[in-house]
């Protein structure tokens, strides 16, 4: 038999994407993989099962589990569905291991071998199945788009018969994938914008954007195109600049994030208080604790007539897209791993752990957690 790649019907609560959208469907069987999907796995997602060819479908989720030799999820399994996977299996999606220690607990105690997308290097090779990224774009989007409609006032200049109204202010704190696309996406709606962010290198990204970047004074360049936790002066000096720059604000998106850790807390109650009545915070950092301290994850909250948005997997929002790029992600990671078969020949699965991807992104494998910061969390120190 070839190997047996399976998606599933998402159960968590909210989402609708999927791992596996027809044209890449397409891809697996041309490149001899046997591809197993779950009625409606896409349905939410606006990929109906129709559109799917050369897949096998499976009535049930356990059908999938037990027959699938590759799962690829959006979500991290339950501990139950685990336990129902075919022995020897590989996993491959985004794991939450900071956040999952019972679920990585049973993939290790079942030897299966998992990869987690959120801990793909970010190298150039692996640009192309960097799902965080994809994911982000998304969801600095939407967050623009959710304050847009929230907001009770213009984003763009207008001028009308009763005369010019102002632009709206938008600051967005954090200037990763979902912080540029947000900057972007709030220039497109006309409105003026403020970006913030500890990493220095960003300004320009910023400028080019035609965004104005706030210097706080503070630098914080960190490993592998992230920010390191600032000290407790650093904080200090930052958030007085950045409290000036969120009074006046209509609209803040805060984006801020630390891989694996808490979300750094920036916007402070004192600095809600200082905001304008009206005004709007769009927290993407929710899921993550949230970088202001007010953040209530997957509700919506006024306090002293400012609403905070506590944005909860904004991706699941514009599923089609989001699913397509995920996709995308997976088929890039994991197509190496696929041997490509010779006439009369069946595709094998063939991981290189020596390969850095497979490697850095490997969270359990043969009954071991590779991943050190997630085995530590979930086994203590040796």
């Amino acid at each position: 038999m070839p190997v047996t790649i399976g998606a599933l019907r998402e159960s968590a609560p909210g989402e609708t994407r999927v791992s596996v959208v027809p044209e890449i469907a397409e891809k697996w069987a041309a490149a001899g993989a046997r591809v197993m999907i779950e009625r409606g796995a896409g349905v939410r997602a606006a990929f109906p099962d129709p559109l799917y060819r050369n897949v096998t479908w499976a009535d049930n989720a356990a059908a999938v589990l037990s027959s699938s030799d590759v799962l690829l999820v959006v979500q991290p399994l339950t501990v139950e569905q685990t336990s129902a996977l075919k022995p020897g299996a590989v996993v491959v999606g985004f794991m939450q291991a900071h956040a999952n220690a019972a679920g990585v607990k049973a993939l290790r105690d079942r030897q299966i071998t998992s990869f987690a997308m959120e801990l793909v290097p970010r190298i150039s090779r692996a640009q192309s199945m960097d799902a965080l990224s994809s994911q982000a774009s998304v969801a600095g989007y939407k967050a623009v788009l959710i304050a847009a409609d929230t907001l009770d006032r213009f984003l763009p200049m207008l001028t009308t018969a009763a005369g010019t109204i102002r632009p709206a202010q938008v600051l967005v704190i954090g200037v990763g994938v979902a912080g540029l696309q947000a900057i972007a996406t709030a220039r497109r709606l006309g409105a003026v914008v403020e970006a913030y962010d500890v990493r220095a290198a960003t300004r320009e990204q910023v400028r080019s954007l035609g965004a104005k970047f706030i210097d706080t004074g503070v630098s914080a360049e960190g490993a592998g195109g992230y920010a390191r936790e600032l000290t407790a002066e650093e904080k200090q000096r930052q958030q007085e600049v950045l409290d000036a720059r969120i009074a006046v604000a209509d609209a803040l998106i805060t984006t801020a994030a630390v891989p694996g850790r808490r979300a750094p807390r920036i916007v402070s109650r004192a600095a809600i208080e200082r905001m304008k009545a009206g005004a709007i915070i769009v927290d993407i950092a929710a899921e993550q604790g949230g970088n202001c301290e007010l953040t209530q994850p997957g509700q919506m909250i006024e306090h002293h007539g400012v609403k905070i948005i506590g944005a909860v997997n904004l991706p699941a929002q514009m599923p089609f897209h989001a699913s397509d790029m995920y996709a995308r992600n997976l088929y890039n990671f994991l197509k190496p791993a696929i041997s490509k078969p010779q006439p009369g020949q069946e595709a094998a699965l063939a991981i290189d752990f020596q390969d850095e991807v497979y490697a850095q992104s490997c969270v359990t494998h043969a009954g071991v957690i590779k991943h050190e910061p997630t085995r530590t969390l979930v086994e203590g120190s040796p």
